[in-house]
This record gives structure tokens, sequence and C-alpha cells, in this order.
């Protein structure tokens, strides 16, 4: 039975306060600094711009000296927090089925020596070959993708990455968190269609399928379209001799040639991009080296399949030819259905773009000049949470356009016009946190003494050097 209006209003209510609520309790040292710090940031006026600016809202009833003492002394229970994070109302496709999206967004520090554990992050430029590597910190975001045009994310889960970490390992591990979360939430059971993970080509997705294979899960990723995979081996003939063939012949992206007839062939017509044409050929594989990334594995390096799907639009824009984009399914035996499903999944990836616009031009993510990554790892849990907050006050709040923009129902409006209706909301919504106690400001290092004690510089990079190495495990074994 579907709800009223007015009864679908009370239960989006309650499940904001609810969240407030929990969100609060997540919060274990600086707790009410910290939760008012949120909510400064969903009630200011505008993007954010310092977040000094925070300290004069009439929501964040303390000082400037507060904010930075919950920065950087105060404590989230991030383990917690994710839990909370994974029982809320989530997005679905039409079928069901839950979309995920993993990707990368950096906060650039270029200008921060003194600050540890920073790695050069990949950022592109205007121009086609203007891509730099600027020092900073990496964070991986998990987010719930949404069907359809949307600005709309659901994000899970953020990670740092350090200088010791491996991309893989900690995306695999950070993959199968939200998973496992999700199952204990309920909002995967047995009989349901499996989830779909999305990502980029920056990520090794077949090692990713291989790792998460004992999941309920799908591995849909971009590959590089210079890539040279298997074909399935052939049939044995009778009375050849030898040892078998551990993989078919090679498939050349690039050299039309080496592609066999394709298994599945479907034909879309898109709103956006015109004609889209799939080819998919099934049980295609990579052939899997003794690199540095199998150190690990034990035995025989295994055979990871799939489906590799070539994607061709009729055209990006009205003046441009679009390329062709290849996908690599961790499923096999694909269907026409299947093979539609995986690229539009795929790009419902750049929703996630959106996102990190948002938490930076808007909210003001990357704004504070942190020293400590820890301090950076708490302003970007109360993002998250300010983002949860907007999404669940999204069937809750008025539409406050500006005069040049047209009007949106209530189900098309944006994060950013979300925001603008969220202070009046806000002040029917509960609030734990307590009042300030008055007291003095310390005094602070006397005027005219020059600080003694110099931070120490750091370099950047992956500083430390693995255990194993590729000559040492041959020495090992020999």
């Amino acid at each position: 039975m579907s709800l009223l209006p007015d009864a679908g209003r009370r239960e989006a209510f309650a499940e904001a306060s609810r969240f407030r609520g929990e969100f609060y309790e997540c919060l274990t040292a600086r707790r009410d600094e910290l939760f008012q710090l949120s909510d400064a940031v969903l009630c200011m006026d505008g993007a954010v711009k310092a977040a000094v600016d925070l300290t004069l809202l009439p929501e964040h009833r303390r000082g400037h000296g507060a904010m930075y003492g919950g920065l950087n002394h105060g404590r989230i229970d991030t383990q917690r927090l994710r839990t909370v994070l994974a029982g809320l109302p989530v997005p679905r496709f039409s079928d069901g089925r839950l979309v995920l999206d993993v990707d990368v967004s950096p906060w650039l520090r270029s200008d921060a020596p003194c600050s540890p554990e920073r790695l050069f992050c990949h950022v592109y430029g205007r121009a086609k070959t203007a891509s730099q590597f600027i020092p900073g910190w990496p964070y991986w975001f998990v987010a719930v993708l949404e069907a359809g045009a949307t600005s709309w994310t659901a994000v899970l889960d953020a990670v740092r990455l350090g200088p010791v970490n491996d991309v893989t390992t900690v995306t695999a591990d950070q993959l199968r968190g939200v998973v496992e979360r999700l199952i204990a939430a309920g909002q995967w059971q047995t009989g349901d269609p499996n989830i779909v993970i999305v990502s980029d080509a920056g990520y090794d997705v077949t090692r990713l399928a291989w790792v998460l294979r004992d999941l309920p899960v799908e591995l849909v990723g971009r590959v590089r379209s210079d890539r040279v995979m298997r074909l399935p081996k052939p049939d044995r003939l009778p009375g050849t001799n030898g040892r078998p063939p551990k993989h078919g012949p090679e498939f050349r992206f690039t050299k039309p040639e080496t592609w066999p007839e394709p298994t599945v062939v479907t034909h879309t017509d898109t709103a956006d991009y015109g004609k889209a044409e799939t080819q998919a050929w099934d049980r295609i594989h990579p052939r899997l080296t003794h690199r540095a990334a199998w150190l690990e594995h034990e035995g025989e390096l295994p055979l990871i399949e799939g489906t590799l799907i070539r994607l061709k639009v009729e055209h990006l824009s009205k003046e441009r030819e679009a390329p062709a984009v290849w996908l690599w399914s961790s499923r096999t035996g694909a269907t026409d259905e299947d093979v539609d499903r995986a690229w539009k999944a795929f790009l419902r990836r750049f929703d996630l773009e959106h996102t990190f616009r948002l938490f930076k031009q808007t909210l003001g993510w990357t704004r504070p000049r942190l020293r400590e990554p820890e301090a950076a790892d708490r302003w970007t849990w109360l993002i998250i949470a300010a983002h949860t907050q907007l999404r669940l006050a999204r069937p809750l709040v008025q539409d406050r356009r500006h005069p040049w923009e047209k009007p949106a129902s209530t189900d098309r409006l944006t994060p950013a016009r979300v925001r603008r209706g969220f202070r009046n909301l806000r002040a029917t919504m509960p609030c734990p946190a307590r009042a300030p106690k008055p007291q003095r400001p310390g005094p602070g290092r006397p005027p005219g003494t020059k600080n003694r004690r110099q931070a120490p510089r750091y370099d950047v990079g992956k500083t430390v050097r693995r255990e194993k190495t590729l000559i040492a495990l041959q020495r090992l074994k020999g």
C-alpha cells in the first residue's frame, strides 16, 4: 500500500531526525562542536569559502577556537557511522538492484610540506594533455547510484590512501566492508539480484573480481583501449600430444582482425548520445603473469573470465564523434539484458562527479588548511554526514529558487537547492548538541615570542619500501 503524501513526509522527517540522533552518538569526543559544525555547513548561505566563517553563524554557538579543537582533537566512531549509513534508505534501479560506484577524489595540499602522508595525485587540466601530479590526500569514496539522470548519490564510505597502501587491496577491503554492511542491514537478501559495482580504468577490475568472488556482486569496469586479452582456449583435438593450452588466441583491442564473432550485439536509442551499439564477447580474460600484484597468491595464477563489452555511441556532442569504450564484466554467459544493464550502470557512475563538485565547491570539503591527516578524515566524515542529511531532507524542503531559475518539483531538486531550505527545516528538527559552557580562552604564546619548535617536513609519495619484492620472493622459493 502506497503512503499518502502527508504520511510520506512524516516518515521522511522521522528518518532524518533519527539519523541526526545516531550521528550525534557516533561523535565520541568534542561531539557538540563537531555536530554544530556539520549543521553550520548545511545552513550557511552560499558556498563555504573558509572553515572559520562557519563560526559566525547562529547555528554554531561556539568560538573559532572550539572549531580548531574539534577538528584536531575530536573523535568520530567511523565504523559505527558506516553501519548507520548502510541502514538508511538507499536508491535502487528499476529491477530493485543496488549499483555501487567506487572512485577517488583528491584533497590537494601542494603548499603543506608539514603535512604527513601526502601522495602525488593525478589531476586533469583543461587541455587534453594537461594532466599533472600534485601532492595531496587521495580519498576513495563508495556511493550508491540512482537510476536516470540525477546529481544525487548516497555516499556510504570514504578511505584515505596512505604511502604504504596498495590501491587494489584498499579498494577490495573497502568494497567488502560496504557490501557486508549492506547485507547485515537487510539491503540485500538471498534471492535478490547481485549488487553491481562499477569503476573506471584506474582500478584493476579483474583482480577485484577475483578477490570479491565470494560476495554476491558483479564487477563492471572500464579497461584501456590498448589492452590485449585472451580468448577461451580452443577444444582439444583427439590425438593431440603435449600440454594443453591454458589460454586461447590474443584479443587485441586495436586490431579488429583478432576479434571473433561477438556473442551478443545490441542496439539502443539514447536521448543524449544517439544510437548506442554494443558488441560483447564471452569468457574473455587477461593473461596473468608473476607481477607484484600477485606476490601473495599461492600456487598457479587464476584464470579470471568475464564478458568483454565494446560500447560505441553515435555522438558525445553534435560536433564530436565519440570513441569506443571498452568494459569488462565479471559475469559470464551474459544475455542482451545483462550487457545493456552493464553499460547503462557504468554511465551512471559519472553522477558521483557531481557529488565531488558539491563537496568541494559548495560544502567546502577541501577549504580548511588542516595539517594532520586525521583532522582531514574527521572533516571528511562531517561533510559526508551533511550530504546524507541533505539526501534525507530531499522530500521535506521547499524550493527556494532564484528569480532566474525555473521551478522544479520536489523530486527534481538538486542538492544545492535542497541546502537553501535546510535552515528552515532544521528549526523544526531535534538538535542533540548541548549549549556551550562559558569559559575564558587560554593565554596562548606570549607576544613577541618566537616558535622554537619547528614543525617537521615530510616527503611526498610512496616513501615506504615493500617487505617483499619479486626478486626476493624468487630467492626464497629457489
